[in-house]
């Protein structure tokens, strides 16, 4: 297994600790690259399994491409001009090919964990209790958002930043599942805040946020650290967040899910979208990744050929 070393330290006269992370896996675009979404597993998984789930995830209106060959054999059998319907068909094809997202799913660093009563296994960062009161691994979280991060700036430039847009351009996101999810939104804070809580500049340009079943950890005091900068409180505003979250979840409860969600609008990330799912436990469903699949679509702004 390759592994990529973080080397993190709080001060110049601060021991430094090294942490490992595992393999990366990457499902690359076979056309137009438009979007790069860093996806990281829940606790104990590996960037494996969702890799292969999401070179298969389904783009909007996929369904169209059945239509659209049953017009293909109508044209064989009984050539005639196109109509409307089917002009609308064939530019629907072309940007169902032209929309390509890249996905990058990184593996976590094995560690012991607290609340598995110190079993190691994969995890982006130590936890104990999910709850305010618990202790947060800053450490842990800053480490494996810089990690994200290091993986997110070797992507072409998002043109965004220098005020014009670019066909070039090639617009960043970070999405998880469980602790993946939580690591996600601290990315977010992150971002938003333009620094890590250790103080290091956080420098990627964020333009989509995706958690299924998860929650936001170093929560404390997040309002007062956004409202503090007008800058921060921009970037807050600005980035879309997409929450998903079952109501039968056995493992992150639902609460956790409302109460992340609400902990974020209150410190000002305004376009956050909180969506339960009735009946789902700790886990997915094709119904969650083809509405993750749209929403990412809308909010990255994914265009092809309409021409």
């Amino acid at each position: 297994m390759s592994y990529s070393n973080y080397s993190m330290g709080s001060g110049s006269g601060a021991a430094r600790s090294t942490i490992e992370f595992g393999r990366t896996y990457v499902v690359r675009p076979k056309g137009k690259h438009q979007a790069t979404i860093v996806w990281l597993h829940g606790l104990g998984d590996n960037g494996s399994s969702w890799s292969q789930m999401l070179e298969t995830l389904p783009l909007p209106n996929v369904r169209m491409f059945k239509c659209l060959e049953s017009y293909r054999v109508h044209h064989i059998l009984q050539p005639s001009p196109p109509t409307p319907l089917e002009r609308y068909l064939f530019r629907i094809r072309r940007w169902i090919d032209s929309v390509q997202v890249k996905w990058i799913c990184p593996t976590a660093p094995t560690r012991p964990v607290a609340i598995l009563g110190g079993f190691p296994c994969t995890a982006w960062f130590d936890v104990g209790e999910l709850s305010e009161d618990g202790p947060d691994d800053i450490e842990g979280l800053d480490a494996s958002a810089a990690h994200i991060a290091n993986l997110l700036s070797t992507e072409p430039p998002d043109r965004v930043l220098v005020k014009h847009r670019s066909s070039g351009s090639v617009k960043l996101g970070i999405g998880g599942f469980s602790m993946g999810a939580a690591t996600a939104l601290y990315s977010a804070t992150c971002f938003a805040q333009g620094k890590y809580t250790n103080g290091s500049p956080y420098l990627v340009n964020l333009r989509a946020i995706v958690g299924l079943s998860g929650w936001l950890p170093a929560s404390r005091n997040l309002r007062n650290k956004i409202e503090g900068s007008h800058e921060a409180a921009r970037r807050a505003a600005s980035l879309p967040i997409l929450l998903c979250h079952g109501t039968c979840d056995e493992v992150v409860h639902h609460k956790f899910g409302e109460k992340s969600a609400h902990s974020l609008c209150f410190s000002g990330f305004q376009n956050l979208t909180f969506k339960s799912y009735d009946g789902l436990g700790h886990y997915t469903v094709p119904k969650e990744m083809d509405e993750v699949s749209t929403w990412l679509t809308a909010r990255l702004a994914l265009e092809g050929s309409h021409s």
